[in-house]
């Protein structure tokens, strides 16, 4: 999720109302002395002020109602026990679980990391790496599809599509999965915790029941959520000014909701090319007009969760913001912008949980 889509078309309607003035020249320092020359030194001690930073004032109301709710998104199957999300876990970090026990869902998304490795794209069993850079864990289940072309409808479903593709676990099939966790006297105990009715618990769909519960306890909170929670200064002001630069360039277009993003799929490249044999969604649906489009990811902890794109071939917040506005808007935006936007990006981080955290 990993991660960074800004795909638009024409920007939205302005969300800001006028600016409170210009920045105001710090109050002066000290004049030259009586009796000094044009170019008298100034006072000893005497030290030029910095320039007040001035936010622009927010339409408060109609951030809440283009930012402030999750995007629709699959509820789970299941109601999750304590039991489920501990096998859940446990599951996320089992190396034995892959082709030749040397990988979990851990190896790539890292939970101390923000839920992603930081390469472009990851190894699997047999070393050999994918095509795609890994989206992270963190937030997923709140999005509406999973997997960078949306083949997947919930975070259950997404969980066993790693294990069975060759070039990542690498396992053949269900038959194979549960094969593999039974030789592991403690996994089929944990299973039988987890699922104390089942005749028999030791199942592909119970795998991905538990961990998609896990999963959906894997949960971040900015200042962002702060601010859209009422907290006018969970936010400085560089940060208000990069989300009204954010809104005004069109980012917002299709970066909305609390995860600013997750919720649809644009194109890459909606009005300048982006070069990549990569069709997307494509080859989900076979349908021409969904070449290139990807699912516009998440933003939150996008600082974290480099390097960027589908390919991850872009490797900082500066060069994904400069780019998407050019060949997704097709505005040229000048450093300051940059800037401020990507202070804006930095807001979205989020404290890890402290069982995870706790590792780094």
């Amino acid at each position: 999720m990993k991660n960074f889509l800004v795909a638009s078309l024409s920007p939205l309607a302005l969300l800001t109302l006028a600016a409170c003035g210009g920045d105001k020249p710090a109050a002066g320092g000290g004049g030259a002395p009586a009796g000094g020359g044009a170019a008298a030194a100034q006072q000893e001690g005497d030290k030029p002020q910095a320039k007040k930073v001035i936010a622009p004032r927010m339409d408060l109301d109609m951030i809440k109602r283009t930012f402030g709710s999750y995007a629709e998104a699959p509820a789970a199957p299941v109601a999750a026990t304590p039991d489920m999300v501990a096998l859940g876990n446990t599951l996320y970090h089992e190396k034995h679980l892959s082709k030749n026990g040397n990988l979990s869902c851990a190896s790539c998304h890292d939970l101390s990391n923000y839920g992603v490795d930081n390469k472009p794209t990851s190894p699997g069993s047999d070393g050999k790496n994918g095509e795609r850079n890994t989206p992270t864990t963190y937030n997923a289940f709140r999005q509406f599809k999973q997997f960078w072309d949306g083949r997947a409808e919930t975070i259950e479903e997404q969980a066993t599509g790693p294990v069975f593709n060759p070039v990542e676990h690498g396992l053949a099939d269900e038959a194979q999965l549960v094969a593999k966790i039974k030789e592991k006297p403690e996994l089929v105990e944990g299973f039988k915790k987890a699922f104390p009715g089942a005749a028999e618990p030791v199942t592909a769909a119970n795998f991905r029941n538990a961990v998609g519960a896990f999963e959906r306890t894997l949960v971040t909170r900015s200042r962002w959520d702060d601010y859209l929670d009422g907290n006018k200064k969970a936010l400085t002001a560089e940060e208000v000014i990069g989300l009204d630069q954010f809104i005004k360039v069109g980012c917002v277009t299709c970066h909305v909701n609390r995860t600013l993003g997750g919720h649809m799929f644009q194109k890459t490249g909606a009005v300048k090319p982006y070069t990549s044999h990569d069709t997307g969604r494509e080859q989900v649906t076979k349908a021409e007009a969904d070449k290139f489009m990807f699912k516009v990811p998440s933003l939150l902890n996008v600082e974290k969760t480099g390097p960027y794109f589908h390919d991850g071939k872009v490797s900082t917040l500066e060069e994904v913001v400069t780019i998407m506005a050019d060949i997704q808007l097709q505005v040229t935006l000048k450093k300051e912008q940059v800037d401020s936007i990507v202070a804006f990006l930095k807001a979205l981080t989020g404290p890890l949980p402290a069982e995870f955290a706790a590792k780094k």
